[in-house]
């Protein structure tokens, strides 16, 4: 279609649309939003929308549309973020009614998967993160924003640090320059499931450029006082947000007022794969949150509060004092059955706070949503008299820090009704008595019925026709309605002009009720534009305060994640930990948290852990598969975690030092679809632990170097164990099938064996599920394999060629402390799985006479034998 041919509107259309090409275009017209194009095409697909034309009458040249009514925007959003696709809404911003000519319209906001604020949109119990990366001489910025609660923040990291990080936040979109768009770590961010990659210009991310935007947004000339040097490169991310921000939400980002530095000493570190191999918000093998750690020790009532406890758990504490803060919050609660319960009862009637005051400063609160934000205000000072007086240090902080914000409570209050329609503009939002302009438009319109009963009155008795009946259609408005039988013999007045002829009727109008009419409708009409104007204000005052509000919600979010970890620990009978600075870790009758929520009380085994200077650093557990080998190094782990997030640990006593960083490399995780093999990805996890860990770390490795040979992973296994002793020195949990390990402490005096009970009774074996010390002498594979199902002949076979390789090994004399047990020759261990083939090889060699062997003979024959051997 030639530009000339274009209609006013499709040129209004081409003129917003090339305002953001990629983004698609929701056009409204009338009570639809269109899609034009390309638009149409792609929307079409997504949305499951029929595809049509538009000028038919072009035929191939016809442009394609597709549309939806406008009471399911949101739903249709939705479908469009989750495809990972932006859209811009573009409205009517004047009436029709009043428009010269052509209806201008206008781009209201552009909705990104990272710039939900919606809580249609959003999942009330999950961070929804835009994050934005920079580089700049080899080292990279990184900065995040939920822009539905307010939280901002940033840090720089390194290239190798950058996917933990994004793994850690899980986002939903990352903004990127255009000029980055080769570099090695996009590719990172590429590979991150579910993250929209949105290009933006350079000069967001240039430094003069993205200081001002921040500081513009903060009201401030330097951020020194959120303790962030303005020369930072994530200053320079932090800044290319602020800019996106603007240019999509087309509002005010008042809620955006604080800038918090995220300093990765002060939390224990927590790379991707240990955050999936230990299940922390999702399980490994459906990706879900039920059945993760998250889900088990969820307690929250609030949504804000199950935000903030995932946020916890994702970045544990290293700082003692911080620590010891919430444990002592959490004793408090968990001591006062009633001071816990009030503010369950409390909590549970509020809204989201966060959220809600997040949609006041965009713009985007609804009257529903200012009478949620003010019924949950009306809970405070109940909440804030419960934690007047605690003993402890951080209750205390929360009671002080919680502003009752009664200006806005009373507000709300004054001018909303209890349940305001969904409409904005159709009246019936304010309440009567809040406005004397609005009290007097209603009272015109509402005494239209007192009127009308009097005017049909009068008629009745001046024309004698008993049935005359007042009605009203939006067509005509009011008219009067005569039937035709009642107009026989009657003398219609000469001032009912006939308006229309419907079955057996007549309908009129006259001068006297088109009057009232106007009057009354223009009454209607000025009301519900006042209740608007009115709402509007009331938004923009309650958005003046986001601030205090989001606040607010940060101490309500606290106070619901301390309790709901008090409610944990009374129920599951969690005892408080000792956390302290040197390098140890000491259980008595420790517990996994999962399996010791899902399983009936008393069934779980509990089991000690002691590591240390005196204990030892690395406990090396053999067993069977089954026993509990896994669970119980798993269940260390998730204890050191829930301890230095500030919650109780289900154990009945711990003492943990801190943790810098903590490793996890436990089950086969095959990553084919990246290229990689599950030996190689479990030798590069592996390389990463050997390359970072410190003496302050905790390493979990379990069944590391069974993805090759037998013989290539014990000695790998066996060399990874003396690197982590003699070089890390960090505590360290083992399992493995590698018997031949536990000769290690000999040699090791820091290396402790244990195993994994088992009792055998007449040829069965019971799994007892206890760690006791020493190394196992077997690993009852066979019996395992009976339990699962395996045939008796295949079971008989197993048992005849493991007596033949027991037989074959003996010790390496080269080796005596070794951890190889030396086979006779590997033709021997070859020829006795398949002793039925002729071997030539070994026939030839039966066939040699040495005694009448030459040199020349012998050297051809060692060639002949060669080429036998392969």
């Amino acid at each position: 279609m030639s530009e000339p041919s274009l209609t006013p509107m499709m040129q209004q259309y081409r003129e917003l649309k090339a305002r953001d090409p990629e983004a698609l275009l929701l056009f409204r017209m009338g009570d639809f939003y269109e899609m034009f194009g390309e638009d149409a095409e792609r929307g079409a697909a997504l949305l499951g929308l029929a595809l049509t034309t538009r000028d038919k009458d072009k035929g191939p040249n016809a442009l394609p549309m597709a549309g939806f009514p406008h009471p399911a925007l949101e739903s249709y959003l939705a479908k469009l973020v989750q495809a990972g696709q932006r859209a811009a809404v573009c409205e009517q911003v004047e009436d029709p009614r009043f428009a010269k000519g052509l209806v201008k319209r206008e781009v209201v906001r552009v909705v990104s998967p990272g710039t939900l604020t919606d809580e249609a949109l959003l999942d009330p119990k999950a961070a929804n993160y835009l994050v934005a990366v920079v580089e700049v001489k080899g080292k990279l910025g990184l900065a995040w924003v939920e822009v539905s609660t307010g939280q901002f923040s940033l840090t720089g990291v390194s290239r190798t640090e950058l996917a933990d990080e994004v793994a850690r936040l899980n986002p939903a979109e990352a903004l990127v320059s255009e000029l980055s768009l080769d570099a090695p770590w996009v590719r990172t961010l590429r590979a991150q499931p579910g993250l929209a990659i949105t290009t933006r210009p350079s000069w967001d991310f240039q430094a003069e450029q993205a200081r001002k935007a921040l500081h513009d947004q903060l009201g401030t000339t330097t951020l020194t006082g959120f303790g962030v040097d303005d020369e930072a490169i994530e200053v320079r991310a932090a800044g290319a947000l602020v800019a996106y921000l603007r240019e999509t939400q087309k509002s005010s980002l008042g809620h955006l007022t604080r800038l918090a530095p995220y300093r990765r000493a002060d939390t224990m570190a927590l790379d991707e794969m240990t955050r999936r191999s230990l299940e922390l918000t999702r399980t490994l093998r459906e990706g879900k949150r039920e059945g993760s750690l998250l889900q088990v020790i969820d307690r929250t009532v609030t949504p804000m509060g199950a935000r903030l406890l995932a946020d916890w758990l994702t970045t544990p504490l290293t700082r003692p004092d911080l620590i010891a803060a919430r444990h002592e919050a959490v004793a408090e609660l968990a001591r006062d059955p009633s001071l816990r319960n009030d503010l369950r009862d409390a909590l549970g009637e509020a809204y989201d706070l966060e959220r809600l005051a997040a949609r006041a400063a965009t713009g985007r609160a609804m009257p529903r949503d200012l009478v949620a934000l003010g019924k949950t205000l009306a809970l405070l000072p109940r909440i804030k008299a419960r934690l007047t007086a605690r003993r402890s240090r951080r209750l205390s902080e929360l009671e002080t820090a919680l502003e009752l914000c009664p200006e806005i409570r009373a507000e709300i209050a004054a001018a909303l009704v209890e349940s305001p329609p969904l409409p904005l503009k159709e009246g019936g939002l304010i309440k009567d008595g809040y406005h004397p302009e609005l009290d007097e438009l209603r009272e015109t319109a509402r005494g239209g019925k007192s009127w009308i009963a009097k005017y049909q009155a009068e008629q009745v008795r001046r024309t004698g026709i008993d049935n005359l009946k007042v009605g009203f259609n939006q067509v005509f408005g009011y008219y009067i309605e005569i039937s035709h039988a009642q107009a026989r013999g009657k003398t219609i007045p000469a001032d009912f002009i006939r308006k229309q002829t419907v079955k057996n009727a007549e309908r009129y109008i006259t001068p006297e009720l088109k009057e009232y009419e106007d009057r009354v409708l223009k009454a209607e009409d000025r009301a519900n534009a006042l209740e608007y104007e009115l709402f509007l204000t009331l938004r923009d005052r309650v958005a003046a305060e986001a601030p205090r509000l989001v606040q607010a919600g940060g101490v309500l979010a606290q106070a619901d994640v301390l309790r709901g970890l008090a409610e944990l620990a009374v129920k599951q009978g969690y005892c408080q930990p000792e956390v302290v600075a040197e390098p140890v870790l000491e259980i008595e009758a420790g517990r996994h948290p999962v399996l010791d929520a899902v399983m009936p009380p008393g069934d779980f085994v509990p089991n000690d852990t002691a590591l240390g200077p005196d204990a030892g650093t690395i406990l090396l557990i053999t067993g069977p598969n089954m026993a509990g080998k896994s669970t119980a190094i798993r269940q260390v782990a998730l204890i050191a975690i829930l301890a230095q997030m500030g919650s109780f640990v289900p154990a009945s006593r711990a003492r943990v030092g801190i943790v810098d960083r903590l490793f996890a490399r436990v089950g086969a995780t095959d990553e084919l679809s990246r290229g990689q093999s599950t030996f190689m990805v479990e030798m590069t996890e592996t390389a990463n632990i050997l390359n970072n860990a410190t003496p302050q770390s905790l390493v979990i490795l379990d069944e590391i170097g069974r993805g090759t040979s037998t013989f290539d992973g014990i000695s790998l296994a066996w060399a990874i164990t003396e690197h982590l002793h003699d070089r890390v020195g960090c505590r360290t949990l083992f399992a493995t099938h590698y018997h031949e390990l536990v000769e290690l402490e000999k040699t090791k005096p820091r290396l402790r064996n244990a195993n994994v009970a088992v009792l055998e009774s007449e040829g069965e074996i019971v799994f007892l599920h206890r760690i006791v010390p020493g190394g196992a002498d077997q690993s009852y594979g066979i019996h395992v394999a009976r339990l699962a199902g395996v045939p008796a002949p295949v079971l008989d076979r197993a048992r005849e060629i493991l007596a033949f390789l027991e037989k074959q090994h003996g010790p390496d004399p080269g080796h005596p402390s070794g951890p190889i047990r030396k086979v006779k020759t590997g033709r021997a261990l070859q020829n006795s799985l398949f002793a039925a083939l002729p071997d030539p090889l070994l026939d030839a060699l039966r066939q040699v006479d040495l005694a009448s062997l030459t040199p020349e003979a012998a050297l051809d024959l060692l060639k002949r034998l060669r080429e036998l051997a392969g």
